[in-house]
């Protein structure tokens, strides 16, 4: 068998050689007691750290030039108890429009009206009473005809009904914030996969019809995401990144200019509709899109802190 000789093997000076690495992008450690700037400030600079921080700064330069931040959001984000840091946002302009699947909302309305949430499903599947929580199935059903009968959308709805009753603990509560700050929220809703579809007071007709309207409402958000916008997908699988690439089809259809912005998908996993539907297609001819896998509990509050870091607070 031939052998390969490799006195003959060219090489160079690493000197010379362009390096993707260098100590510039090495972390710092911070003493304890450091300030949150300080530990954002000594992140490494790769990678999924390199990418938080350019997200952080496109949503600072989204809310100084007004372009729209939407955040689009599946249910464990409200589970996991993040509504607190959702409204902090919301409050300082850095997020401009809500979208969620249904299921957000049932969890942030019965957070709203009762301080507590997600109920033990297997217990409940045994023995058929998972998901009949009787108020919860009222409130919402009724929000749910009153906007059909109104030809408003299902999000303002609810929101605007938490604020008129009061209700108990609606400042942790995203959609009673958006409510009283006058952010658009909508509420996307697949028929059958909510509890509340489950109750004697439940209208498919009604739910369809509000859904419906929330559609247009939100497309009508993400047709003023020109180039500077940025939209968060929040762990949601698939929901919302269908109703994006829909709404997106419909503004450029339109012709909106709705091209050159950024967008950022936040799961515990990689799923392949956030994949293509967030982060690839909707930028492919101008923008970018970041993937950023961990945690909710931690990777949305460290986004969240990290924007305040980049607004100098």
């Amino acid at each position: 068998m031939a052998k390969i000789n490799l006195k003959r093997v060219r090489t160079y000076s690493v000197v010379k050689r362009p390096s993707k690495v260098n100590l510039g992008h090495f972390a710092r450690p911070v003493p304890g007691g450091a300030s949150f700037a300080e530990f954002w400030g000594s992140l490494p600079r790769l990678l999924a750290s390199e990418d938080l921080h350019a997200l952080a700064k496109a949503i600072v330069q989204a809310r100084k030039r007004g372009k729209p931040v939407i955040a689009m959001m599946g249910a464990h984000v409200v589970k996991c108890g993040l509504s607190p840091v959702l409204v902090d946002l919301m409050e300082r302009k850095a997020i401009t429009a809500l979208a969620m699947n249904g299921a957000v909302a049932v969890h942030d309305c019965e957070t709203a009206l009762f301080g507590a949430t997600s109920e033990d499903v297997s217990r409940g599947l045994r023995d058929g009473s998972f998901g009949m929580a009787r108020e919860t199935g009222e409130f919402f059903n009724r929000a749910v005809s009153e906007a059909s009968r109104r030809k408003a959308g299902l999000g303002d709805t609810l929101g605007k009904n938490l604020l008129k009753i009061r209700a108990t603990h609606r400042h942790f509560s995203i959609l009673a914030a958006a409510s009283r700050l006058g952010i658009p929220a909508t509420v996307h809703v697949a028929i059958g996969t909510d509890i509340v579809h489950q109750h004697p007071s439940a209208d498919g007709a009604a739910i369809g019809r509000a859904s419906f309207e929330d559609f247009l409402r939100f497309t009508g958000e993400v047709a003023q995401l020109g180039s500077g916008g940025v939209v968060l997908n929040l762990g949601s699988a698939v929901i919302m990144p269908e109703v994006f690439l829909k709404a997106l089809t419909v503004a450029r259809n339109l012709g909106h200019k709705a091209r050159g912005f950024t967008t950022a998908d936040f799961d515990m996993i990689r799923h392949y509709r956030p994949g293509v539907n967030v982060v690839q297609r909707p930028v492919e001819g101008g923008g970018v899109g970041y993937a950023l896998t961990g945690h909710h509990e931690i990777m949305i509050p460290l986004l969240a802190a990290g924007v305040k870091a980049e607004l100098g607070e």
